[in-house]
């Protein structure tokens, strides 16, 4: 009986040895999505899954919701986000598609002084070679951007607002021209780091042509045929400028050192 009980026993073991090392050797289902961004600027994001390829089946939306990460990105932050990379529902096979990055920074103390721009992260079978990101020997890959502030008036008073905008940029691969994005094959991604690296161009540069005039020492705003113009076209006249107000309510006759 002891034997018996013996032999029981070394069974169970060997086979709790075989599920530990299933679970250790079991490749990961989830990957990290990461930042590395200018002091002011998170992101949002949405995560969309389609079915996986070579399955029929259909889902609804209501029951396929992208789950979202850092929705209330001024309220609360997390720079990491774990995705899971294939996932199950109403008995159909999804792997993840699309995650839409929504990228805010910050440039004054209310709740409208700020900027928004888009970006993404592409995953599906099929694309093509040069388009498919590469990752490094501690299984990180990144992909870049470079951000650029614009800057216009508003109103009859001439309150400056601030407009982003980020652009691809070509490193090791044809740049898009146009917002930042990178593409990978499901397979690349699990226990995997992918990282969007933006970094913020110095100079900033009016909105729109034909308003500023730039000095040695910034911009002045044209003043048009006065402050009930909203338009306030340059229009030769590089004599006559008007004064604005900045974000924080100060009066300033140049940006962005404000007074001369």
């Amino acid at each position: 009986m002891a034997k018996y009980k013996i032999i029981a026993l070394s069974v169970f073991v060997v086979l709790i040895g075989l599920f530990s090392a299933y679970w250790y050797f079991k490749e990961p289902n989830t990957f990290t999505f990461t930042v590395d961004m200018p002091p002011g600027f998170k992101y949002s994001a949405a995560v969309y899954y389609v079915p996986a390829p070579g399955e029929t089946c259909e889902v609804a939306t209501k029951d396929n919701l992208a789950p979202t990460f850092n929705y209330r990105w001024w309220k609360y932050y997390e720079p990491d986000a774990v995705i899971e990379i294939r996932r199950t529902r109403k008995g159909c096979p999804l792997v993840v598609y699309n995650i839409r990055l929504d990228i805010y920074a910050v440039y004054g103390n209310t709740w409208r002084d700020f900027g928004t721009t888009t970006a993404q992260v592409v995953i599906k079978e099929g694309l093509d070679e040069v388009d498919i990101e590469k990752f490094d020997k501690a299984g990180e890959s990144v992909f870049f951007g470079e951000c650029s502030w614009s800057f216009r008036t508003s109103g009859k008073t001439r309150v400056l607002r601030k407009l982003l905008d980020c652009k691809d940029v070509n490193v090791g691969r044809p740049a898009t021209r146009g917002r930042p994005v990178a593409g990978y094959l499901p397979d690349q991604l699990p226990g995997k780091t992918v990282r969007l690296k933006l970094d913020l161009a110095k100079k900033e540069r009016p909105y729109m042509g034909d308003k500023w005039v730039e000095f040695p020492n910034g911009w002045k705003r044209c003043m048009g045929k006065g402050f009930e113009d909203q338009y306030a076209f340059c229009r030769g006249n590089t004599q006559d400028f008007s004064h604005f107000i900045m974000a924080d309510g100060k009066q300033c006759t140049i940006y962005p050192g404000c007074t001369e």
